[in-house]
């Protein structure tokens, strides 16, 4: 892939010191260079991967936003599973995963299509827009997530909205006949997730032209609602140290594109 929007990775080591070759001391020791902080990392992605999206709003940033994600590596289906093992690694225990809706930490062999384990959740309802598992929207894991098999039931293609009645297996999430309510503290994380999809998928690479709406059974059309309760949860849940380090990880090791609205949730107020 092109590497045009990629700032460096790694801080250059100080220079050392010339030699006194006729005093006989010693070269001076380098100068340990502090990590960088969130907020120089950021203003070094707004500097190089976001460069054309910076200063614009509305849909000139949605349209700057979906050529920078647009230049990503691909994995197909059967990759996400080890791809998932990394970004939603439990940070207490690198043995396990979290799952998006319950919030368990489950091992990560525990996974498959069996009551008691984990699968791979298309936050995007792949229904919406029909496009399966294809690799591309059906296999990107900016929107899969691992989720506990019965719970990926429930919630099967429903649209995202408030309220219904609470899983007794998965507290803290509500569904009704036609929307489900994920957990407070992943609910700024779907929303996310949603957007991510509405701006890198447009229409022009022989998949859908995914766009959220704010309405809910959708059916097999490419919308998702509602988009007032996404963007309402996007800011109620803002992106925490987890979410932060999975965009990182996606970006590094596999896909090499990011979630924007990760890096800056006032985006989606500024383009929505």
């Amino acid at each position: 892939m092109s590497r045009r929007h990629l700032p460096a990775r790694h801080a250059l080591p100080a220079a050392l010191a010339a030699l006194a070759l006729f005093s006989g001391t010693a070269a001076a020791a380098p100068v340990a260079t502090p990590p960088p902080t969130a907020a120089s990392a950021l203003s070094a992605l707004d500097d190089t991967y976001y460069e054309d999206a910076t200063g614009k709003t509305g849909a000139a940033l949605k349209s700057a936003l979906h050529t920078i994600i647009s230049d990503q590596s691909k994995l197909t289906y059967s990759q996400v599973w080890d791809a998932l093992k990394d970004t939603d690694e439990d940070p207490a225990d690198s043995s396990n995963i979290i799952e998006l809706y319950t919030g368990r930490s489950e091992p990560k062999s525990n996974n498959g299509g069996s009551v008691g384990q984990w699968n791979r959740e298309h936050v995007w309802a792949k229904s919406h827009g029909d496009f399966g598992t294809a690799t591309g929207p059906g296999t990107d894991i900016h929107h899969l997530r691992p989720s506990d098999v019965q719970v990926n039931s429930t919630r099967g293609n429903k649209d995202f909205d408030n309220g219904g009645t609470e899983l007794s297996d998965a507290p803290g999430n509500y569904t009704d006949s036609d929307s489900f309510e994920p957990r407070d503290a992943v609910k700024g994380d779907v929303a996310r997730m949603i957007l991510y999809m509405a701006v890198r998928y447009e229409g022009d690479d022989a998949f859908p032209d995914l766009e959220p709406n704010d309405s809910v059974s959708n059916g097999s059309s490419p919308h998702i609602g509602r988009l007032s309760v996404l963007k309402a949860w996007s800011e109620q849940d803002p992106p925490d140290a987890f979410e932060k380090r999975r965009n990182d990880v996606i970006y590094e090791d596999y896909q090499h594109n990011r979630n924007p609205f990760v890096d800056h949730p006032e985006w989606v107020e500024a383009i929505w």
